[in-house]
């Protein structure tokens, strides 16, 4: 994982549209959510979530115990501006998920759409997962969204770590069991595709 630095240094020199892993929507993320069957006042966490407009996508479908997480407090704060007095409804945590102590057995939906593919180091990942098993509740749910096998090798100037929906549940081993797997093509507003590929598990 990069530095807070360089992420502050990414949206303040970019707009929210202007990053490539930008969405008008996020229909597969709010497709999976729907799908876990959690109710409207489930906790759910967007873990990178800064820029993502999935959060006005929770709000509009009536859920209402969102919390967005993400390095970058510019991120977070265009994300407010965005929503104005809505908002108030959200708890925004500005803080680097590898160091972050989320509350234990908290979260009935930990969502991640573009930060795990980041994690180039083994150990970064490692830590990653423990913080998913020790935040999110049993029986909760997981979806992780990161480039898939033919997505970009680089993003942001960054390597990444391209995944199969097979090879990500590895990363999160036999106490998460496999659900069901989605591929997106995401066109970003440069006009280029990019593959993700959407791994949902439930915690054992």
């Amino acid at each position: 994982m990069e530095s807070k630095a360089y992420w502050e240094h990414i949206y303040k020199s970019k707009g929210i549209r202007e990053v490539s892993w930008f969405q008008e929507h996020a229909a597969q993320s709010i497709e999976l959510i729907n799908g876990t069957g959690v109710g409207l006042g489930a906790k759910i966490i967007d873990v990178g979530g800064g820029a993502s407009t999935l959060v006005v996508d929770l709000l509009n479908h009536g859920y209402s115990n969102t919390t967005v997480l993400d390095i970058s407090g510019t991120a977070l704060r265009r994300s407010q501006d965005r929503l104005g007095l809505a908002s108030s409804r959200v708890v925004w945590l500005e803080l680097d998920i590898l160091r972050a102590e989320l509350n234990p057995n908290f979260y009935d939906v930990w969502h991640d759409r573009a930060v795990f593919h980041f994690l180039t180091n083994e150990t970064d990942r490692a830590q990653y997962v423990r913080a998913v098993q020790r935040s999110v509740k049993k029986g909760g749910h997981i979806i992780v969204a990161s480039f898939g096998l033919s997505g970009p090798k680089k993003c942001s100037g960054l390597n990444v770590v391209r995944y199969s929906a097979e090879s990500m549940h590895r990363e999160f081993g036999n106490d998460f069991e496999l659900v069901d797997t989605a591929t997106e093509v995401h066109q970003t507003p440069f006009g280029t595709d990019q593959q993700f590929i959407y791994c949902y598990c439930r915690k054992a």
